[in-house]
């Protein structure tokens, strides 16, 4: 079985739930996917890591730094450096915050992204994009050069349409139609 699959069937027992939320963006819906579940398993963290690295490499970008808005894009970045690293092909994490710190440094972007550096910016699930493009724009006014955009799950909701309007290549690695799919037994694959 393909790591995808594995890691579909592993995000639909760990993170899909049904009922009524209200999400990040303030919209309700009548499922939530709390990827997070999924990405700081052991499991996930492995199947993370193999999946998303694979589909930058499919990309083409060469990145050299990977990261997003904490909380939800650091163990996917984590798991994509890692992945990468253990292939030869180094490539270093980064985080951003919300806001920057008001002691110490007072960075607003921690870890090992570098001015000048090729960057993806990550997330584990998206539904407007909103959060994914203020980390691309954090990026970018940090100096980097964001090359592309991958969230493991998109909502389908307005991400794409957003984050094209802004110039950025945005792949998603999941639908969540296609984790949904299976709970409400219309298909059987991720």
């Amino acid at each position: 079985m393909s790591a995808r699959l594995r890691l579909g069937r592993l995000l639909r027992a760990k993170s899909v739930r049904t009922g009524r939320f209200t999400l990040a963006s303030g919209r309700e819906s009548d499922y939530y996917i709390d990827a997070r579940l999924t990405t700081m398993s052991g499991e996930g963290q492995l199947l993370v890591g193999e999946v998303c690295y694979q589909a930058i490499v499919a990309t083409e970008w060469s990145p050299d730094h990977v990261g997003g808005m904490t909380l939800g894009a650091d163990p996917v970045a984590y798991a994509i450096a890692r992945e990468a690293t253990g292939r030869g092909r180094p490539i270093d994490a980064f985080t951003v915050r919300k806001a920057a710190k008001a002691h110490g440094a007072r960075r607003r972007i921690e870890g090992c992204l570098a001015v000048g550096a090729r960057a993806v910016v990550v997330d584990d699930a998206v539904t407007t994009g909103g959060s994914l493009l203020a980390a691309a724009r954090a990026v970018e006014d940090f100096g980097a050069e964001v090359v592309g955009v991958v969230a493991l799950v998109d909502r389908e909701e307005g991400a794409r349409e957003l984050l094209a309007e802004a110039g950025y290549d945005f792949r998603p690695v999941f639908a969540a139609r296609e984790l949904l799919a299976e709970l409400d037994g219309s298909v059987d694959q991720p």
